[in-house]
């Protein structure tokens, strides 16, 4: 397996845990705001009450299945997840970090967000 450098180009592809599990479809990408290294991506889940669920991309690598994460298909099940129309918000960044063991640090903006959608 490779390691992915243009995330940007697995958008709408299969996304698979570290042991090939599905996890869904890779729809949006959220890039560090001061280094604009992809840290999350999003996917989107539930039938009637659409939500995303964030999924950490460090390390993603190219596999016959998909983009393949480091996490397990339960720590994204377990993951914070957001409505779909509500975007991610500064205070939802802090429990996404702690929630897959990532160090975190607000950005030293006036918003605090480490965070955007590219």
């Amino acid at each position: 397996m490779v390691e992915v450098d243009n995330l940007a180009d697995w958008r709408g592809r299969e996304l698979v845990d570290r042991d090939g599990d599905k996890i869904g479809k890779l729809e949006d990408i959220y890039v560090d705001t001061e280094t604009e290294q992809p840290m999350f991506g999003s996917v989107k889940e539930g039938l009637i009450g659409k939500h995303l669920t964030f999924v950490p991309l460090t390390g993603a690598t190219a596999s016959p299945d998909g983009l393949r994460i480091a996490a397990s298909k339960e720590q994204v099940k377990d993951a914070p997840n957001i409505d779909q129309d509500a975007g991610l918000a500064a205070d939802d960044e802090n429990d996404l970090y702690r929630h897959y063991g990532i160090a975190y640090t607000p950005a030293p903006t006036a918003s605090g967000r480490r965070l955007a959608r590219r």
